[in-house]
């Protein structure tokens, strides 16, 4: 018996064709300034360009502090998707808005209010000063920094996870005489554990890619503080062929850890 093959593209009959349209502009709306960089590299040295000292620190940089923001995100960002998910108490919205405010500020404002309350003369950073602790320009100032901008990424990620597959598990655990510790543990990471992955490799990818709060609060000393956003900054006005090889080089680590995290979820489906 003769099967025919089922066609790759499906469209629900649900939606209007005209939308294609614009879906199709808005994608390439993203994707030709991506062609543009590609066309640009200067491939004959796109090597060397790359792996110079300067870069190659910068890289290294940029993958340790990113690292630590992750993992300072998630241990902060958690509890706090968790308090505003599954608790309700006056002035909710207010902190809810407070917290995801770093989303829609200009960076460098991030990294002028971090300035003045990490800074030597900062709301804390002056008694950080009389312990000798100093924060501003130090690698920690650039985890600070990217932890400011992604801590909402991956609160509103996962907050919305949360919400999505509600309390039902919970409480029955609850009910079965679960303490509220254990029914956490047991329960409710383990069901938003894909949602938290994703939120986590986002706050990543956020962090990878900070700039403006970055060079405002711990500026651009190399391999202290300058990570591969600061790099290509600075060699585009002194060598912009390096600046577009190493451009490429951040937008293929982007798409390699989107890819990852898109993957793993893939499988994480298939086994459910």
């Amino acid at each position: 018996m003769r099967t025919g093959r089922r066609s790759p593209v499906r469209i629900s009959a649900s939606l209007p064709r005209w939308l294609l349209l614009p879906a199709l502009l808005g994608a390439v709306f993203v994707i030709l300034p991506l062609v543009a960089i590609v066309a640009r590299v200067n491939w004959s040295e796109f090597g060397s360009l790359i792996s110079s000292e300067s870069s190659r620190a910068a890289l290294w940089l940029s993958l340790q502090t990113s690292s630590a923001s992750m993992i300072i995100c998630v241990l902060l960002g958690v509890p706090l998707a968790f308090a505003l998910a599954r608790t309700s108490f006056p002035g909710q919205d207010l902190l809810r808005s407070v917290v995801l405010l770093p989303l829609v500020l200009p960076p460098v404002v991030g990294g002028i209010a971090l300035l003045y309350t990490y800074g030597r003369l900062g709301l804390l950073g002056r008694y950080l000063e009389a312990f000798g602790l100093s924060i501003s320009f130090t690698t920690t100032a650039v985890v600070l920094a990217q932890t400011f901008v992604s801590l909402p990424y991956l609160v509103v990620s996962l907050e919305g996870t949360l919400r999505t597959t509600g309390e039902r598990y919970e409480q029955i655990a609850m009910t079965l005489g679960a303490r509220p510790s254990t029914t956490l543990w047991r329960v409710s990471l383990p069901l938003v554990l894909p949602g938290l992955v994703s939120a986590a490799i986002l706050a990543f990818a956020r962090s990878l890619g900070e700039f403006g709060a970055t060079i405002t609060f711990a500026g651009s000393l190399q391999g202290v503080t300058r990570t591969l956003p600061l790099e290509i900054y600075l060699q585009r006005e002194t060598d912009p062929d390096a600046a577009v090889a190493l451009s490429l080089l951040l937008v293929v680590i982007a798409i390699a850890v989107i890819g990852l995290v898109r993957g793993w979820q893939g499988r994480r489906g298939g086994a459910l």
